[in-house]
This record gives C-alpha cells, structure tokens and sequence, in this order.
C-alpha cells in the first residue's frame, strides 16, 4: 500500500527507475500531451520514459501523491492512473489499463522508442484515404461550432484543415462521431475517434453534416 505521505521531490532521471515494483519496462520516449488533475484543472506535459503500467512526467503541477491523473497523449491516446510518486519538475504516475489495452500501449510504444533509430516512417495503424465528403463541421463541448474541411481519414482518426486550434486533448465532435485532438499542424488538427470504426464506409457517412 502506497504511504499518504508525499516522497521530497527527486531527480526525474534518477528516480526512473525507482517507483514501486516495476512489472513492465520502461522505454525512454518523449511525448507531448495534456493532463487533468482531480479538481479538473489542465496542464500540458510531456513524458520522459514510460511501459504499459507506468509513466514519468514533466509537468508544471506535480499534484499530489495517490491523486487520480487523466492524460491525453500523442500517439498512445487516453491514460488515467493516480500519482505514485513525486519527483523534479513533475511525477510518477501508474497506469489503469485492460490487458488488452497494454499490449496496445506496448507495441505503440516499442515504435516510438525504436522510430527515431531505425528511421522508421509515421505511425499508419490504418490506411489514411481522401474521403469523397471533404466538408464537415467540427463542434466543442460549449457548442461552438466550426466549418472543416477533411484532409485525409482513418479509421482511428483525421486530419483537418480547420480555423481554431482547440488544446491538444481537447474533446470534440467530427460530424457524429466522437474525438480529441492530438496534433497541430500549420493549417489545422489531428483528432483521433473515441472508438475506432468497423469500416470506412460508416467513418465517411458520419461525416455528412447534419
């Protein structure tokens, strides 16, 4: 059982190792992203190294130790856990996931550990298609709503050509379906589907706008 007591704040790179019982290996990666913290509050961050049970994090408020974390990350998605532990400029968090959902995380991430070193190309875990229906809207949680315009699509998510540049890890609605944003790019955002569809005929009627 984890103390109540808050641990001094340690060296990021020295403590990476030190967290507990470590029943996944860590890989060193570098992902940006965006957190909230139990009362709701949102920061961006970035992961320093990070298995499919566990993450370090640089980040401007450390929370405290045993508080739950959301986080939105490029490239592995949405991640929830509490704070384990705090260390120089940010935390150690755990990672509440499926099984299923690690073996993901741990392939996504074996990529992004090795991309860099075997010059490996962007990740496609989908084929990426100009879809015949181009125009669609985009809505926020407020209600705003905003005019886009497909670039390509996936089955897992798009990327838009769009005026606004809502924060990475933003929710959003895609004609009917359901995303956050994970990128930005000079001329829009990338959002990735809260589920991926089951083919890409139904991805391109949802696009219809309403």
């Amino acid at each position: 059982m984890l103390s109540d007591e808050i641990t001094a704040p340690q060296t990021a790179a020295e403590k990476a190792t030190s967290v507990a019982e470590q029943r996944f290996q860590r890989v060193r990666v570098s992902i940006l992203g965006r957190y909230m913290l139990a009362d709701r509050r949102e920061f961006p961050c970035q992961v320093l190294s990070m298995s499919p049970g566990d993450a370090v994090v640089i980040a401007p408020i450390a929370g405290i130790v045993g508080e739950r974390i959301v986080a939105y990350l490029d490239h592995i998605g949405r991640i929830e856990g509490t704070i384990l532990q705090q260390v120089d400029g940010g935390f150690v968090m755990d990672i509440a996931a499926s099984p299923r959902k690690r073996d993901k995380m741990a392939a996504q991430l074996t990529w992004l550990a090795n991309k860099d070193l075997l010059n490996l190309p962007e990740d496609r875990r989908h084929e990426r298609v100009v879809p015949d229906i181009r125009h669609s809207t985009v809505v926020l949680d407020d209600g705003r709503r905003y005019n886009c315009k497909i670039i390509d699509i996936s089955l897992s998510g798009a990327a838009i050509e769009l005026d606004v540049r809502p924060a990475m890890g933003t929710p959003v609605t895609l004609g009917r379906m359901r995303a956050r944003v994970i990128r930005h790019f000079q001329n829009g955002v990338a959002v990735e589907f809260a589920a991926a569809q089951e083919m890409l005929t139904v991805v391109q009627q949802n696009l219809r706008m309403n």
